[in-house]
This record gives C-alpha cells, sequence and structure tokens, in this order.
C-alpha cells in the first residue's frame, strides 16, 4: 500500500459559483437610481417595505427579529450592468481620481452585491411577512438576499478609519418656490414628502463630475412625483432649488 498522499479531488475543491435565491423584495421611495443617497441612513425620511416572497414569507423566519431596531440587508444591483472594472470612480473623490472597487461601494461589482443598514420600524405577518424600514438606500424592486439583526456592540467601531470617506458628506441647503409649497401643501403625503425631498436635495445628487459646470435643471422621482431642481448660489455656498414637481402616471 502506497504512504503517498493522493491530492485531493476537483469534487472537494471549494466551489466557484454559487445560486442565491430572492427571499423578498423592496418596494421604495426610490423608483429610478438617480437621486438615491449613497449610502443608508443618510436620508431617515425615506421609507420602504420589505416584501418577503414564497417558502420564505413564512411568520416563523422572523420570530424575534422585532426585538432589533436594525437590520443588515444584503442585496443584489439589479439595475447595474453585470460587467464589472478593477479600478472605478468614487463620487466622494469627485469622479475623476480612481480607487480599486474592492476599496469602494462602487454599484458596478464583480457579484453586483450590495449590503445596507436600515431601520426596523415593524413587521406585518398578517398576510405573509412585510418588514416597514427607514433610512434605506434601495431601489423600488430591490432583490434581497439575506436579513441578519444588526449587534452594535460587536460591529460599530468609531475608531475604524473610513479612507478616503472618513465623515458624511456636507448638505447644502434646500429652498422652494412658493408654487411648490402649495403643491405639497394640497398633497395628503405632503409633509413626509416634503422632508423626504429636502433630505435626498441636501447631499446633492447631481453627478460629481458636473458640479460647478454650466447651469442646469436636474429631474430625479420620489414617490410618484418628478421632482426638478437647480444648483443656485446663495450666501454661503450652494443650494438646492426645487422648481417643479411633476405628478408621474
Amino acid at each position: 500500500m502506497s504512504d503517498k498522499t493522493s491530492s485531493p479531488s476537483l469534487a472537494a475543491s471549494p466551489s466557484q459559483s454559487f445560486a442565491l435565491d430572492t427571499i423578498g423584495r423592496i418596494e421604495s421611495d426610490y423608483p429610478d437610481k438617480f437621486g438615491i443617497p449613497r449610502q443608508p441612513g443618510l436620508v431617515r425620511a425615506s421609507r420602504a417595505s420589505l416584501v418577503l416572497l414564497p417558502p420564505y414569507d413564512d411568520p416563523l423566519t422572523v420570530r424575534g427579529l422585532e426585538d432589533f431596531s436594525h437590520l443588515w440587508l444584503t442585496f443584489v444591483f439589479h439595475r447595474s450592468p453585470a460587467r464589472w472594472t478593477p479600478l472605478v470612480r468614487p463620487p466622494r473623490l469627485g469622479g475623476n481620481a480612481k480607487v480599486g472597487v474592492f476599496a469602494s461601494r462602487s454599484t458596478h461589482r464583480p457579484n453586483r452585491l450590495g449590503l445596507s443598514l436600515v431601520e426596523l420600524m415593524g413587521i406585518d405577518t398578517s398576510r405573509g411577512v412585510r418588514l416597514a424600514l427607514r433610512g434605506h438606500d434601495l431601489l423600488d424592486g430591490t432583490p434581497v438576499v439575506d436579513i441578519k439583526p444588526y449587534l452594535p456592540w460587536a460591529e460599530s467601531l468609531p475608531e475604524a478609519s473610513a479612507g478616503f470617506a472618513p465623515e458624511a458628506p456636507p448638505q447644502r441647503p434646500v429652498a422652494f418656490t412658493p408654487e411648490i409649497e402649495a403643491a405639497l401643501a394640497s398633497r395628503a403625503d405632503g409633509d413626509s414628502l416634503r422632508k423626504l425631498i429636502v433630505q435626498v436635495l441636501a447631499q446633492d445628487p447631481r453627478p460629481a463630475y458636473r458640479n460647478g459646470a454650466e447651469e442646469r435643471r436636474y429631474g430625479l422621482r420620489l414617490r410618484d412625483v418628478d421632482v426638478r431642481f437647480r444648483a443656485v448660489e446663495l450666501e454661503g455656498g450652494v443650494a438646492m432649488e426645487v422648481v417643479e414637481l411633476v405628478q408621474v402616471t
């Protein structure tokens, strides 16, 4: 009998690909990618629901989850192209400097997986399972592949270094014309929509490479309206001014 050690079979090698099931989908305030905050928690007025899909919509799957205030969601950037590159241009660096894809949170990743820390506002198990969320950064229709409770004692590290993004981005003032204020006041959800608009536009969602370019109007979708805005120079800096709200049918 030979005493030579045989090499492991290919069957025993770690798999290089994995199948992931969509366990639920997001119903979100953000119908389009443009304007979504670049990180969770920056727009606390944003609301979403995570609707679990069969067979994961059994209420037993979320038993005990109500005791946690925040959740980690692993999801797929389903509206991003499948292609990826080793270098990306983070908006925080002005859209010009490049860093490695794994040194960024770019949506253009090899597996298009995202990770978002969201606030859990409630759980409805009357018909399947629906999780009410706040402070998210998720596009409507986003497929979610995993949920884990957030543990602050293990995952909050204030002393950690944060590379080229050491702190939250500065916020811009947001202004409304009297006509826009009147239009918001006429809506049943006017107060919450106004807060959402303010918090989203305060992040200055204009493409980084266009900041400082010629004045132009931008539009982004929030709920059922197209919010049209522009950058204006005010004493003390640039502000975002809402100039039109267009109902989307």
